[in-house]
């Protein structure tokens, strides 16, 4: 059995699909390991790189959102993301004053379980491990918003 070493991920040639296994295969305690370790800034920054090169143009051709990520960390504090869904684009920022259509609050193993495709939106929701303020319908397709690849 391999065991899960956060320091061992070669974040400069790992392959989304590769994240994807990698996520899958971890155990709780080992994903809230590497979101409350030195690597989570790291972590988050590639995933929402990736969320910005995986929008898929032909669901979001029209749209005009930004979608604000509050993604909270041992004790209580968040890292904040911004994306900006426009016409079959996506830009991601820190945050900004902008008005998000919806506001997505979630912890850090959780995070990586939905953008892995390993949890649904819908059930981290209705266990409260998710929580949405705003237009809820943009949350409720927000996975498909995104080129996956499947767990």
């Amino acid at each position: 059995m391999t065991t899960f070493d956060p320091a061992r991920i070669d974040f400069d040639h790992l392959e989304y699909g590769d994240f994807v296994r990698l996520v899958k295969s971890a155990s709780g305690s080992d994903l809230d390991q590497l979101m409350n370790g030195e690597l989570r800034t790291r972590v988050l920054d590639e995933i929402f790189t990736q969320m910005a090169a995986r929008v898929r143009k032909d669901r979001t051709a029209g749209m005009d959102a930004v979608i604000r990520w509050r993604i909270s960390r041992a004790g209580g504090d968040f890292d904040r993301y911004e994306l900006h869904i426009a016409n079959g684009a996506c830009t991601v920022g820190p945050g900004s004053d902008a008005q998000p259509r919806l506001t997505i609050t979630v912890d850090g193993a959780n995070f990586l379980r939905l953008v892995s495709g390993v949890a649904s939106g819908p059930a981290l929701f209705m266990t409260k491990k998710l929580q949405l303020t705003g237009d809820i319908a943009v949350g409720a397709g927000l996975t498909g918003y995104f080129d996956i690849p499947k767990a």
